[in-house]
């Protein structure tokens, strides 16, 4: 991971901190419009035009003449930043809850969470940390596109042919830097992929995002954390999200036996994310902890929306989004155990009454965890305000 950035005005000038280190890889497989291997310096150049404001750049690029543009665009959309779907509040001490006179389900998970939280370091080391800054690199491709009648919905069309695009490359490389505090709705995110940015954070009385392709805006709902921060980054509020779980049964999960505890969204925290155009039917998540280790092994959620037509004779839209993610390589830092490494991969699934719109794409990101910091000096509010420009979506 590169930190500094020369400076390509004077050869004798200091070199600029870069606000997101970027990987290695990305100056040897750095493209140009000719999709040829290009020089560091030339590629330095296009990083630093690329991560300028929209508005500064002169003529912005065009979505029509550019489609690798779109599809980073989606991946970081949609991969970059989603959230969990509920509040997660960092006040509950689990560990200190009378697992008696609950539901066998309910009392089985709380026993799981303890034993996560022993795993990860125990109750005293997973409150000592105040804040934390951590910085990673991505992969991040978009592997297939399937549309039309075959994928299984419509009965009676088996006969008619799929129409599939394979989009899979090499992959976007990137690099990001997550800032959070001791409560969960105290984040932001600074994700560059390619040299196209999103931030993302939340001050704690609202959610929101920023692209330059894009106005910011803010979530629907209360403030919600970043569902990156549980793929083993944050046992705490990892612990606090499946503190009123329930545990549903057993699986395997890459030969490692795992209980399976379930969170599903109330319909009143649905509502106030949903709008007058978008109902978000229901979100659930997951989460598979080692019977062997008492670690989390992986992160599910299940995400169906319900787009309504603004025209009466018209179909309305459902979307489904499934989001499967494999955390590994759990290393101890100062007392706490946290995952270095894992893979995401993002299935969208676009149905309604017309067979012939039915389409379903799948995303891939694999990550890795360069640097883990806890208790940052000098973090303040003023870190995680939300963009003057802010609009709610």
């Amino acid at each position: 991971m590169r930190t500094l950035c020369p400076n390509l005005d004077r050869e004798d000038g200091l070199e600029t901190v870069l606000e997101i280190p970027i990987p290695e890889e990305t100056f040897s497989t750095f493209p140009d419009n000719n999709n040829t291997t290009i020089s560091t310096p030339t590629a330095w150049h296009n990083i630093k035009s690329w991560m300028k404001p929209q508005t500064e750049r002169s003529p912005p690029p065009s979505p029509v003449s550019s489609p690798n543009t779109i599809n980073i665009q989606f991946l970081l959309g949609v991969v970059g930043a989603p959230l969990i779907p509920l509040p997660v509040h960092s006040d509950h001490t689990v560990s200190s809850r009378n697992i008696k006179d609950h539901p066998i389900e309910a009392a089985m998970s709380k026993y799981i969470v303890q034993q996560y939280i022993a795993a990860t370091g125990g109750q005293k080391a997973i409150n000592s940390i105040d804040s934390m800054c951590i910085i990673g690199k991505v992969k991040m491709e978009t592997s297939d596109f399937i549309s039309g009648d075959t994928l299984g919905l419509s009965e009676g069309d088996n006969n008619k042919t799929m129409r599939s695009k394979s989009a899979k490359s090499g992959g976007e490389m990137g690099g990001f830097v997550l800032w959070q505090q001791k409560r969960t709705e105290l984040w932001c995110l600074e994700l560059v992929v390619s040299g196209y940015k999103i931030s993302a954070g939340s001050d704690g009385k609202v959610s929101w995002r920023q692209t330059p392709w894009n106005h910011s805006h803010a979530s629907r709902g209360p403030p919600r954390p970043l569902r990156r921060s549980f793929q083993g980054l944050d046992p705490r509020s990892t612990a606090n999200l499946f503190s009123d779980s329930i545990c549903v049964g057993e699986k395997t999960i890459n030969n490692e036996d795992c209980f399976v505890l379930k969170v599903q969204a109330e319909p009143t925290t649905l509502r106030a994310r949903s709008s007058n155009n978008v109902e978000i039917i229901q979100h659930t998540v997951w989460g598979y902890f080692s019977q062997r280790t008492g670690l989390l092994i992986k992160l599910d959620d299940s995400h169906l929306l319900k787009i309504k037509a603004k025209v009466q004779e018209t179909d309305n839209v459902l979307w489904e989004t499934t989001m499967e993610s494999l955390v590994q390589d759990y290393r101890t830092i100062d007392g706490v155990n946290i995952a270095h490494s894992g893979q995401t991969t993002v299935s969208l699934f676009r149905f309604g009454e017309n067979s012939e719109s039915h389409s379903k794409t799948r995303m891939e990101e694999v990550w890795r965890i360069e640097e883990v910091n806890f208790n940052i000096k000098g973090l303040s509010m003023d870190c995680f305000l939300a963009p003057g420009d802010l609009k709610e979506e």
